[in-house]
C-alpha cells in the first residue's frame, strides 16, 4: 500500500508516525460526538497531512471504500435502536441510534483515512522497525515481518495452484466449485506451514535467537518529531476549543 512521494511525511521515521497515529486517535475516539466542531478541526488535520503527503485523493478514497460495512451498519442504527424517537418526514426515527450512529460514521472515516496515510507513507520495513523502537512485543513484530516477507511467496503458490487447476480442465461454476476451492485453500494451507517449518529450521541454523537484526534503527532528528507531533498537538489543541468555548 505503500506510495513513494517526497515529502515531509515521507520522511518522518516509523516511530514517530506511529505515536503521532496513535495519540490523534486516542484524542479523537475520546471525544464526545456533541463536541462537533472538535471533529471539523480534526478533519481539516487529516486535510493537512494528505497535502503534506503528497499522496493521491482519489487512490486513498478508493481504498477508503473498506468502511462502507461499518457505514450501512451505522445507517440502520437509527430504525432499529429504541430510546426517544422522532419524525423526519416519513421516517421515524431514533434519537439515541441516530447520535450512535453519526459516532460510529465520524470515527471511523477518521481511523481509516488516518490508516490510509500512514500505510500510503511508510513502507513495510520502516512501520516494522517503528514498533520495535516503541517497545512492542517481540513476538508481534516477528509475526508481522514474517507475513509481510512471504506473502508474496503465498501468493505465488495460488497462482500456481490456480494454472494446475485450468490446466486439468477446471472453470468455476457457482456452488459446484465449492468443494474444489475449499481443498485448495486446505492444500495452501498445509503447504504454507511446511514452507515454514523449513524456513525456520533454516533460520535456527543460521544463527536466528529469537530478534530480527535485520530491522535497523532509523535516524532521528529534532524536526521529525517537531513535524510529527504537530498533527497531535493541533487535535489536542482541537479538543480543548471545543470542549472550553462551545460546550
Amino acid at each position: 500500500m505503500y506510495i513513494h512521494r517526497h515529502s515531509l511525511v515521507h520522511e518522518l521515521p516509523g516511530h514517530i508516525k506511529l505515536v503521532a497515529f496513535f495519540a490523534f486517535i486516542i484524542i479523537a475516539v475520546l471525544t464526545p460526538i456533541q463536541q462537533w466542531q472538535s471533529f471539523v478541526g480534526y478533519f481539516l488535520i487529516i486535510f493537512l497531512a494528505l497535502a503534506l503527503s503528497k499522496l493521491p485523493p482519489l487512490t486513498l478514497a478508493k481504498r477508503a471504500t473498506i468502511e462502507f460495512p461499518f457505514i450501512i451498519f451505522a445507517i440502520l442504527m437509527p430504525f432499529t435502536a429504541g430510546g426517544e424517537m422522532f419524525d423526519i418526514g416519513p421516517l421515524n426515527l431514533s434519537r439515541e441510534g441516530s447520535i450512535a450512529g453519526l459516532n460510529l460514521i465520524t470515527k471511523a472515516t477518521l481511523g481509516v483515512f488516518c490508516s490510509m496515510i500512514l500505510a500510503g507513507s511508510t513502507t513495510a520495513h520502516s512501520l516494522l522497525a517503528g514498533f520495535v523502537r516503541i517497545k512492542t512485543p517481540s513476538l508481534f513484530v516477528q509475526i508481522a515481518a514474517f507475513m509481510i516477507r512471504y506473502l508474496n511467496v503465498i501468493n505465488d503458490q495460488m497462482a500456481r495452484m490456480k494454472v494446475a487447476r485450468e490446466s486439468r480442465g477446471f472453470q468455476a461454476q457457482g456452488i459446484r466449485s465449492w468443494p474444489i476451492f475449499t481443498s485448495t485453500l486446505g492444500a495452501l494451507f498445509i503447504r504454507s506451514y511446511e514452507r515454514g517449518e523449513r524456513v525456520h529450521l533454516a533460520m535456527l541454523s543460521r544463527g536466528y535467537a529469537g530478534t530480527l537484526s535485520s530491522l535497523s534503527v532509523e535516524n532521528v532528528q529534532p524536526k521529525h518529531w517537531r513535524v510529527g507531533l504537530i498533527f497531535p498537538f493541533l487535535a489536542a489543541l482541537s479538543f480543548l476549543i471545543g470542549r472550553v468555548f462551545f460546550s
